[in-house]
């Protein structure tokens, strides 16, 4: 009888502790902490829409771009300055067989059209041949090296409030993944596997080839990524460019786009500037970050000859205004 009394006191505690574990869970808070930068209204908006997860027991995905959405990109790309930086320091005025075939590739990146398949392989092309590590190096190298001051501080922000209501966070990318990896995760806190980019085969041996790995984040092979790889509905997606359109709509959610261009007229986007596309879209917030050239750096992309990506500097009818 002792026995029984005991066996079901422990029974007893055990079902208590386990309902105390399960009122513990269903009493966890979640505070929005407003984001610097943003406009009350926007972080109004993040603030109601993220509450409105908190009951959800599903994968909650947020996806973004990388170039220009998490980081900026005057007055070149960090993927292109740390190619043509590898390629000045390695392969520039050689005769060998290697240094030639690989300064050809850097003559078709230079005149050739750089929002095409064609130029996403060429750099996987000219990477190919080294390790995985060495590309991860090149990458760090460069950001720390010229890049180190250009993380949006508002986007870090965003990024730590989706982390703290439970969201896993995916970087999608049209630059090669192995080169931003390193460095996105470490600045980021985003796990490697889940930032993804243009992938190629690696060897048993760890040496990159030049055999790529479909789908391709480029355009609407983004979606296709979001897809295949993550295999979840995003309920948040931020993008910068046309190149995030097909990306940003994968969202079920919330849309975010960054410093959106309203001069140039997107066929693909109802004819409308990136800007004006997205203002017609309801579940669509505008917002700003500093993008503009910082430090006395020498960029080769620029001493050969490549064309200054817009700044953006962020004025304060940018930060009020939405």
């Amino acid at each position: 009888m002792k026995m029984f009394v005991k066996i079901r006191y422990v029974m007893v505690v055990t079902v208590a502790l386990v309902m105390s574990s399960f009122v513990f869970v269903d009493a966890q808070t979640y505070t929005y902490k407003p984001v610097k930068g943003f406009s009350d209204e926007t972080n109004d908006r993040l603030a109601a829409f993220l509450d409105s997860t908190v009951p959800m027991k599903i994968r909650k995905v947020a996806v973004f771009d990388c170039d220009g959405t998490l980081f900026g990109q005057t007055p070149y790309y960090l993927a292109d300055e740390a190619l043509y930086d590898f390629a000045q320091k390695n392969y520039a005025g050689k005769s060998d067989r290697k240094s030639k075939e690989k300064m050809a590739i850097v003559d078709k990146l230079l005149h050739g059209n750089n929002v095409g398949i064609e130029y996403v392989q060429n750099r996987i092309k000219f990477l190919s041949g080294l390790t995985a590590e060495e590309i991860q190096e090149m990458g760090n190298a460069m950001f720390h090296e010229k890049y180190q001051n250009k993380m949006y501080p508002e986007m870090k922000q965003l990024l730590a409030n989706l982390k703290d209501y439970d969201f896993e966070i995916w970087v999608v990318s049209a630059s090669p993944e192995l080169l931003y990896q390193r460095f996105v995760a470490e600045q980021l806190g985003i796990p490697e596997d889940r930032i993804l980019g243009v992938k190629s085969l690696v060897t048993a041996d760890g040496v990159v080839t030049d055999q790529l790995v479909f789908p391709v984040p480029q355009d609407n092979g983004k979606a296709e990524v979001v897809n295949t790889f993550i295999k979840a509905k995003p309920l948040f997606a931020g993008g910068n460019s046309r190149g995030d359109m097909e990306l940003m709509n994968t969202s079920v959610g919330l849309k975010l786009i960054v410093n959106p261009d309203d001069k140039k007229v997107e066929k693909e986007m109802d004819n409308k500037t990136v800007k004006g596309y997205w203002e017609n879209d309801a579940r669509a917030i505008v917002v700003y970050s500093n993008d503009i050239p910082e430090g006395d750096y020498q960029y080769v992309t620029g001493d050969w000859g490549v064309k200054k990506n817009v700044s953006n500097p962020k004025t304060d009818k940018a930060v009020i205004g939405y």
